[in-house]
């Protein structure tokens, strides 16, 4: 009789182990699939890539001439053309360049950079008109490639003056709340207090 209450007790002793040593191996389970949850969101966040928040149309007139000398300089050859430049340019974010770390703890994504608006893409469209060969200087497939090269480079130097660049900087906030809707699909939160575009988010959200 009298080893009934040690019984008891190693029963009850028992459980407590068992129950601890289940809470914390649960809790460890916990951890990992908060853990790997963070990885995912932001692999998540990050295979967004890049976003495109405007849109600019550029017409262009681009005067081109070349000349090239021949025989020893005796002859110049001299081709020369007028060209119409349609393009299509899309400023926005890459998302590869955000800079975040995630609070597994708190369940939260802090994102402490984000980048500047930078041209995505550039698609220029060619037009030649009044094209003027010479006997010994004439446009060739070459020539071709290169004013393409040329055109994109010319659209990319009047970005600056286009005023998109600016308006992709208002649009900054757009893209963090993007970030904040894909964090809380899966129950976290977006931090971006130490962003300075943060006091932004009235504005848009009045809209």
């Amino acid at each position: 009789m009298d080893s009934f209450p040690l019984l008891i007790i190693g029963f009850i002793l028992g459980a407590i182990v068992m129950y601890w040593l289940f809470s914390r191996f649960r809790n460890k389970q916990r951890k990992e699939r908060t853990k790997e949850q963070s990885v995912i969101l932001l692999e998540k966040i990050r295979s967004v890539c890049k976003l495109i928040s405007v849109e600019g149309d550029f017409a262009e007139i681009y005067s081109y001439e070349n000349t090239k000398d021949v025989f020893m300089n005796l002859f110049a050859g001299k081709k020369k053309a007028l060209i119409i430049i349609n393009a299509k340019t899309h400023i926005g974010y890459d998302f590869k360049k955000v800079a975040m770390r995630a609070e597994v703890d708190k369940k939260r994504i802090v994102l402490t950079h984000f980048p500047q608006p930078e041209v995505l893409s550039i698609e220029p469209h060619l037009k030649f008109y009044d094209i003027k060969n010479s006997m010994f200087n004439s446009f060739s497939s070459e020539d071709l490639t290169n004013l393409n090269k040329e055109a994109r480079q010319h659209i990319l130097d009047k970005i600056p003056e286009s005023g998109l660049m600016e308006t992709a900087k208002k649009e900054a906030m757009e893209a963090v709340l993007l970030i904040e809707k894909i964090a809380e699909t899966i129950g976290w939160k977006l931090d971006y207090s130490g962003l300075e575009i943060n006091e932004k988010r009235k504005e848009i959200l009045e809209k």
